[in-house]
């Protein structure tokens, strides 16, 4: 065995027999449901429970991120819905079509992230719009993360079975 041969066994290129996408997966979606419209989980419970100040920081915190994604959304929101569907005709063209295991690997990441932001954009205009605070601000963050969360464990459970079709119908014999 040369070198060559024993940096392509540690380096492994394929994705879903590999431990490395898969944990960029879970390292991935639990990043994002932790951090609902860039506010720390723990920030929301901690407003739940404690209330005063601490609420009175989740109100400005929700608010400022909120007017950030919104102007970004309204400066370049078509110009990034325009570069992701690129991205993502890309990597189904690449993935599906030309057989690459990689990109079909990305595309089962980055489609449900896609709805996970149009959502947080989504949520930023109701929450810009209704300006709710305290009890209600927690309440509809919760009810945000819920729905994240549930993309995201549809988004495993899919990636997962596509991975074991792929590698029981690809199988590689070492």
């Amino acid at each position: 065995m040369d070198w060559n041969d024993a940096i392509f066994q540690v380096i492994d290129l394929r994705t879903f027999s590999n431990m490395w996408y898969w944990l960029a997966v879970a390292v991935t979606w639990s990043m994002v449901s932790h951090w609902i419209l860039g506010v720390p989980f723990d920030m929301i419970l901690r407003a739940r429970r404690h209330g005063g100040q601490t609420a009175q920081d989740l109100d400005m915190m929700v608010a400022i991120n909120v007017r950030r994604l919104l102007d970004i959304n309204d400066i370049a929101g078509i110009w990034i819905m325009g570069f992701a569907t690129f991205i993502l005709s890309t990597l189904a063209m690449i993935g599906f079509y030309y057989g690459f295991e990689f990109a079909q690997g990305l595309f089962f990441l980055a489609v449900p992230l896609t709805i996970v932001g149009m959502i947080s954009v989504r949520a930023s205009r109701d929450f810009a719009a209704d300006q709710p605070t305290g009890d209600a601000l927690v309440r509809a963050l919760i009810r945000l993360r819920f729905w994240i969360q549930s993309i995201a464990m549809l988004s495993i459970f899919l990636t997962a079975m596509y991975g074991m079709y792929h590698n029981l119908s690809h199988p590689v014999w070492f």
